[in-house]
């Protein structure tokens, strides 16, 4: 798929009333459950990234963990939906924005990017996101990822899903938790993982499988 024909998809899908049965789906309960526990292992945050904020059903969450919150998405009308769903709270701030291109001289302590990567076009793109999001993490920070499996994404006609991903992040952070969530259908599988900043104390890797 192209950039801008991925562009309009989700234009379209964020149309629904619930997109990607975000708020209806015990499976994505389940995962923004986890990716939530892996997200405050370290406790509140100062200062976090959320990377694709869809109709905000894991903002929601995230948000009141967060002395502040820094919200980026390429779609407007995601922006949009869920700066109203949330009434707009003083600590977040939004940017319409890709990953490749968002650029601050701010250091995030926590960084989350989960279902977005694979909507880039290809593997130089993926990498370059990569960098630019591990540029901006703090020593001691923890960049928290999601993504459907590589199998999974190939058959929706994406390039990269979460073990392509997941290498690319281990060339630049420290992988120290892992876990795979699994729900009744085929579309229902993904990996979730989380990094730390390779400047921070060493840690022993705590893989569940």
């Amino acid at each position: 798929m192209t950039h801008q024909t991925n562009f309009e998809l989700l234009s379209r899908e964020l149309d629904a009333d619930d997109p990607w049965r975000l708020d209806s789906n015990p499976f994505e309960h389940e995962r923004h459950r986890q990716m939530l526990r892996m997200a405050l292992s370290q406790g509140s945050v100062k200062n976090a990234l959320e990377v694709g904020c869809a109709g905000g059903a894991f903002t929601e969450k995230l948000a009141p963990h967060c002395q502040r919150l820094t919200v980026i998405d390429i779609v407007p009308r995601a922006i949009a939906r869920t700066r109203e769903r949330m009434m707009d709270p003083p600590n977040i701030n939004w940017i319409v924005s890709d990953v490749q291109h968002f650029s601050t001289e701010q250091q995030f302590d926590l960084v989350v990017v989960a279902e977005v990567l694979y909507y880039l076009d290809g593997g130089a793109e993926v990498r370059a996101a990569v960098r630019n999001l591990a540029r901006m993490l703090a020593p001691g920070g923890q960049l928290v990822f999601g993504s459907a499996r590589d199998a999974n994404c190939r058959r929706w006609g994406h390039i990269a899903g979460a073990e392509t991903v997941i290498a690319i992040l281990e060339e630049e952070l420290v992988e120290i938790n892992r876990l795979s969530c699994v729900g009744q259908s085929l579309n229902e599988d993904c990996l979730l993982a989380c990094f730390r900043n390779a400047a921070s104390p060493s840690c022993g890797p705590t893989y569940q499988r």
